[in-house]
């Protein structure tokens, strides 16, 4: 069977440099902007070794914004030594959280937070 490794995610936003500076300021980032032959910067971020894509959504071909639970992706994930600390951090940020950190199973907390255009973003604490 082929090997599958993570490449990328893609997200899409009316302001990509605001959603890059969330990104940054809320969960670290680094932000890398690259000028293109067009005269134009594209931004990527560095998202703890996870490059994340940001295009511009154009007006009236961006998709609406999902209800959860819906078909295709739901969240992305990110683990933390410390889920209490974090959430206090980013609500310190003005990061708005959906789930409040809850113990699922021995050994396992998670919350939910909101970032830019309603995407879903998993803290999980293990062990």
């Amino acid at each position: 069977m082929p090997t599958y490794t993570w490449e990328h995610i893609h997200l899409r936003s009316p302001d990509p440099e605001a959603t890059a500076n969330w990104y940054q300021d809320k969960l670290g980032a680094e932000v890398i902007r690259t000028k293109q032959a067009d005269g134009g910067t594209r931004i990527d971020l560095n998202l703890s070794g996870q490059k994340v894509f940001l295009a511009k959504a154009e007006p009236g071909k961006a998709a609406g914004a999902p209800q959860s639970p819906y078909l295709g992706l739901d969240h992305f994930g990110m683990t933390v030594d410390d889920i209490q600390a974090a959430v206090r951090d980013l609500k310190a940020k003005g990061v708005a959280f959906s789930m409040e950190p809850t113990t699922i199973r021995p050994g396992v907390t998670i919350a939910f937070l909101t970032a830019p255009e309603n995407v879903s973003i998993e803290l999980i604490q293990r062990g």
